[in-house]
């Protein structure tokens, strides 16, 4: 059983040993998109003056590296009193790459986007805050606990998908493909354009994935995450037992 994973490979690989000795599983780790920061040039488009802002709102380290780098081509000079609100204390501590690590002007959630806002208290309720996206992402979520609040917000792409080069790795040479973000679909389209899914049996991992598998016509045999299946490992597992 041949299967394909839409990630990079794992640093705990130990939950996918066990789908190889349990099952025979052969399993590929292949990104099918890299994050890339927007040019100077593409973010202007966007018409956001970045000085307008008092606060930024990260959920990635990605958004973090791109948005230093655009201040620094764009010859913003990001003020000591800018605050960050991230999304959890992992992306929190990347921020020490780029600036002194300072409590008293950075917050961190649990990774859910109410626990951004509640870190709004009423000391913070004045700032401008830009969000920091990735082109085509869903910011929703987010974006309507921000409205509810009242809190003076605008979301800013900083980063795209940019489809990798997967014709080392046709996805039709597999049995089990899983996607897990809409950037993969937009990738497989574009390696293969005249691509069948055929036998392929596909598992989404993420909510967002699954309409832009749908559009594209595929069939999803396993949506995850669920209960059953809190991570990647997990889905594969739980499919290969239900066709053994």
């Amino acid at each position: 059983m041949k299967i394909l994973i839409s990630q990079h490979t794992p640093s705990n690989l130990a939950p996918y040993e066990i789908l190889q000795s349990r099952f025979g599983a052969e399993l590929t780790f292949q990104p099918f998109f890299l994050i890339e920061p927007l040019t100077a040039k593409e973010f202007r488009a966007e018409h956001i003056n970045l000085p307008d802002y008092t606060a930024v709102v990260f959920s990635s380290r990605h958004a973090i590296d791109a948005y230093f780098k655009l201040s620094e081509e764009m010859r913003f000079k990001v003020p000591e009193t800018m605050k960050y609100f991230c999304s959890t204390e992992a992306v929190a501590m990347y921020l020490q790459k780029h600036i002194v690590y300072r409590k008293r002007k950075i917050f961190y959630g649990t990774g859910a986007p109410a626990s951004i806002v509640a870190l709004v208290t009423a000391k913070h309720k004045g700032e401008k805050f830009l969000i920091a996206t990735t082109e085509g992402s869903d910011i929703t979520p987010i974006t309507t606990l921000f409205t509810a609040a009242k809190l003076d917000h605008t979301v800013g792409v900083l980063v795209k998908p940019v489809p990798q080069d997967l014709h080392d790795t046709d996805p039709a040479g597999f049995d089990i493909a899983v996607l897990c973000n809409p950037a993969d679909v937009v990738s497989l389209r574009e390696n293969f354009p005249d691509f069948r899914q055929g036998g392929l049996k596909f598992i989404s991992f993420g909510k967002a994935v699954v309409k832009a598998m749908e559009d594209a016509g595929f069939e999803i045999a396993l949506k995850a995450p669920t209960p059953e299946a809190t991570s990647i490992s997990k889905a594969v597992e739980l499919y290969l037992k239900s066709i053994a």
